[in-house]
């Protein structure tokens, strides 16, 4: 099983990028963040038309996550985090996929920082440690991906002492995300490729994507109950290059099969 988790950053102004990726590529699993459009727009006549059935959480004009399968429909399990009965933006969603369970992330960005919008990306970070405590807790193969807006390590930045005063790479960001995979989570693509410059986005301006001026912030988290199975990661990065394509470009496990069957899917959850 091949899981794969994408930025599209507007999925209707990016549907020709995301169309042919879904084609070339073939995931699976895609997990997309930063939709940008309401339920009502979300295109999911062409998402069928490519052979991927999907759920998704839209919000006007920002946030909006989506999973799609092309191993017959995803039951939800999920729509928001727990902790906050206000928070009505559109940032996680979870499903059931043939015995696995992936939740959709699209962690707040935090900037302009210090300030309020930061004073949110870590409440909603310590929500989200919270509940994937729970997930550890429960047992069973479980994968969470998506846009974290976190990058872990120096390694995971060009020249990081310029990203020293952006949120993404803020000291309580990275320490949040060192004690979301200390609960047990495996990041699959640091742990296959240690040592390794790996990025996952690349700004529009200064020609970064051409000089490889990158942050690794889009992750795949699995649980141990899948570690064992983990049998390659990678990015995607020529979909990057792509004319009008995003500012990410996806990031992907492979899985060995799970044995012993498909297990029941969880009572849909809401927040």
């Amino acid at each position: 099983m091949r899981i794969a988790t994408y930025n599209v950053n507007g999925i209707n102004g990016r549907l020709p990028v995301v169309l042919r990726w879904l084609r070339e590529m073939n995931p699976d699993v895609a997990c997309l963040q930063e939709l940008r459009a309401p339920d009502e727009k979300f295109p999911a006549d062409a998402i069928r038309d490519a052979g991927y059935e999907a759920i998704w959480h839209g919000q006007k004009s920002w946030n909006g996550v989506a999973i799609l399968s092309r191993r017959g429909r995803p039951v939800e399990t999920r729509r928001g985090l727990p902790g906050d009965p206000d928070d009505l933006h559109s940032c996680y969603i979870e499903a059931d996929l043939g015995g696995v369970t992936v939740g959709c992330i699209y962690l707040p960005n935090g900037n302009p920082a210090p300030g309020p919008k930061f004073d949110y990306k870590l409440a909603w970070f310590k929500r989200l440690n919270a509940y994937a405590r729970t997930l550890i807790k429960r047992g069973g193969p479980v994968v969470l991906c998506g846009d974290f807006n976190a990058v872990p390590t120096e390694l995971d930045a060009y020249k990081p002492e310029r990203w020293v005063h952006d949120a993404v790479f803020f000291p309580q960001t990275r320490a949040a995300y060192a004690k979301l995979v200390a609960q047990g989570w495996t990041d699959a693509l640091r742990t296959l490729h240690p040592g390794e410059t790996i990025y996952t986005y690349w700004d529009y301006f200064r020609n970064a994507f051409a000089r490889n001026a990158g942050l690794r912030m889009d992750h795949l988290l699995v649980s141990p109950a899948l570690q064992p199975l983990l049998k390659g990661a990678g990015v995607d990065r020529e979909v990057r290059g792509w004319e009008k394509s995003s500012d990410h470009a996806p990031v992907w496990i492979e899985l060995k099969p799970l044995s012993g069957g498909p297990r029941r899917p969880r009572a849909r959850a809401r927040n």
